[in-house]
């Protein structure tokens, strides 16, 4: 009696990365939300301009480039006192703002988080800006957020890394530089108006299509990447 034959295995799975970031959230002093998103952003950007990346020979550059190559998955996580001080320890960068704090790690595997970030929690990044913020200076990038989706700090936190990155992704190797001189300035406000947010989608700029595993529906458009130096391109 001959054995039924037995399929070919396939190739096997990729491993699958995330992005971890962190921000120090204080129970009596939490971080204005704009200021926390714009953060989070220059932390990205931070992160993917490091020599520890940037370098071939880096020690994070095969990792970054693994997770690039399938999915710029970002989770934002919330910390404070003694869970912050134990997140420091890890490599990684910390990034600060006028009010925000957010440290950055190399990719790590979906489930393969190292304990002192996988204990801290996701939900609770419910942050306020103390004023309206004041509008963009002229000439710097923006992030503009979908008026239309309404998302958690860490939410939107993830998604204006998303936006970050694209901009980085389609800047030349001198519009890199000179953003990373400059101390990766940059705006993350809401689009004025639907008219507003319709004039961006369609202008040809970089734009977040998030994969919906988290709070919003799949490929929804939450936001435009709007870097002058991306607007002088035909």
């Amino acid at each position: 009696m001959t054995a039924p034959d037995t399929p070919a295995a396939g190739p096997a799975e990729p491993e699958r990365f995330v992005l971890p970031l962190v921000a120090r959230i204080e129970r009596a002093e939490p971080p204005a939300r704009t200021d926390a998103l714009q953060t989070a952003a220059r932390a990205v950007l931070t992160l993917l301009a490091d020599p520890r990346t940037a370098e071939p020979a880096g020690e994070w550059h095969e990792r970054v480039a693994l997770w690039e190559e399938l999915q710029i998955r970002k989770v934002v996580r919330r910390a404070r006192g003694a869970e912050w001080r134990r997140a420091e320890e890890l490599a990684g960068i910390t990034v600060a703002g006028e009010t925000a704090q957010v440290r950055v790690f190399p990719p790590v595997p979906l489930d393969g988080w190292p304990k002192e970030l996988s204990r801290l929690q996701v939900s609770g990044t419910e942050l306020a800006d103390p004023r309206p913020p004041a509008a963009p200076a002229a000439g710097t990038p923006v992030l503009w957020l979908n008026p239309e989706v309404e998302m958690s700090a860490g939410k939107a936190m993830a998604q204006s890394g998303h936006g970050a990155q694209l901009a980085w992704w389609q800047l030349d190797a001198a519009e890199r530089t000179a953003w990373q001189k400059d101390g990766f300035p940059l705006a993350v406000r809401p689009a004025r108006d639907r008219a507003h947010w319709s004039e961006l989608t369609g202008g040809g700029l970089p734009v977040v299509r998030d994969a919906g595993f988290t709070e919003i529906a799949p490929g929804s458009c939450t936001v435009v990447a709007d870097h002058p130096a991306l607007r002088t391109r035909g």
